[in-house]
C-alpha cells in the first residue's frame, strides 16, 4: 500500500501543478510585467536644404536607437546617444561647440527628428542658417 499512496500523492501534485494555473482567477489576472526594462528610444533624423520640412525633400536620413544600447545608421551612434542623454532628450538644449567659425552665408538646412525618446513621442524640426551652423550644435547628434 505505501507504493499506491505515494503514486496517488505524486499524481495529485502533478495535476495541481498542471491544472492550477488554468483556474478562472489565474486566467483573468492581467500581465503587469513590462515587456522591457528600457523605455524605447528610437529616432529617425533627416536633413535637407530649404526653409521648412514641409517644403524640403530629405537628402539624408539616419536612424538612432539608444536603448538598451546605441545602434542605428547614425555615423556615431554611441556619442550621439550620450549627448542626448546629457541633454535629457531636449534637442534645443544641445550646446554650441566653442571655437567653430561659420560664414554668414544663408543656405538654410532643415533637420527633423521623429520617433520616441525614453518612451515619449518626439517630433522636432529646426532650420539652421547653413550646414556649418547645423554641425556646430552639439558634437555628433546633427553631424550625419
Amino acid at each position: 500500500m505505501p507504493n499506491t499512496a505515494r503514486w496517488a500523492a505524486t499524481l495529485t501534485l502533478t495535476a495541481i501543478a498542471v491544472c492550477g494555473p488554468l483556474t478562472p482567477s489565474a486566467l483573468a489576472a492581467p500581465n503587469t510585467a513590462p515587456d522591457s526594462l528600457y523605455a524605447p528610444s528610437a529616432l529617425v533624423l533627416t536633413t535637407g536644404h530649404g526653409e521648412s520640412a514641409a517644403l524640403v525633400t530629405p537628402q539624408r536620413a539616419v536612424t538612432l536607437s539608444c536603448a538598451p544600447t546605441a545602434s542605428g545608421s547614425h555615423p556615431d551612434a554611441v556619442d550621439a546617444c550620450a549627448e542626448l542623454r546629457a541633454a535629457d532628450g531636449d534637442f534645443d538644449a544641445l550646446t554650441v561647440r566653442d571655437g567653430v567659425l561659420c560664414t554668414k552665408q544663408y543656405d538654410p538646412v532643415v533637420v527633423t527628428v521623429q520617433g520616441v525618446w525614453q518612451g515619449k513621442r518626439v517630433d522636432y524640426e529646426r532650420t539652421f542658417a547653413n550646414e556649418c551652423v547645423k554641425n556646430s550644435y552639439g558634437t555628433t547628434v546633427f553631424t550625419f
